[in-house]
């Protein structure tokens, strides 16, 4: 990997920087990356998110409803040799 030095940073754009990195959490050096990435276009989009799509189609359920079909199910998880013909 390339290391680079910038020199004679302007103080508002060198506190805007840390203020940047201390506010997202991150290394003023991964901020930095950040920013030059974003500015050249070199992000990768970020994956969608399918799973609300289809909720106003099939609905969900709470956690107690999914317990009680899973409870009310539980006997088709079972195998059962006999209908299997051996």
């Amino acid at each position: 990997m390339k290391s680079i030095t910038i020199h004679k940073l302007d103080p508002d754009l060198a506190k805007s920087l840390e203020e940047r990195a201390k506010r997202e959490g991150a290394s003023l050096n991964r901020t930095i990356k950040s920013i030059l990435r974003s500015a050249l276009g070199l992000n990768k989009p970020a994956p969608i998110d399918h799973r609300n799509d289809f909720k106003d189609l099939f609905g969900t359920w709470s956690k107690e409803e999914g317990k009680a079909f899973d409870a009310r199910t539980s006997g088709t998880r079972q195998i059962n040799p006999s209908e299997w013909g051996r």
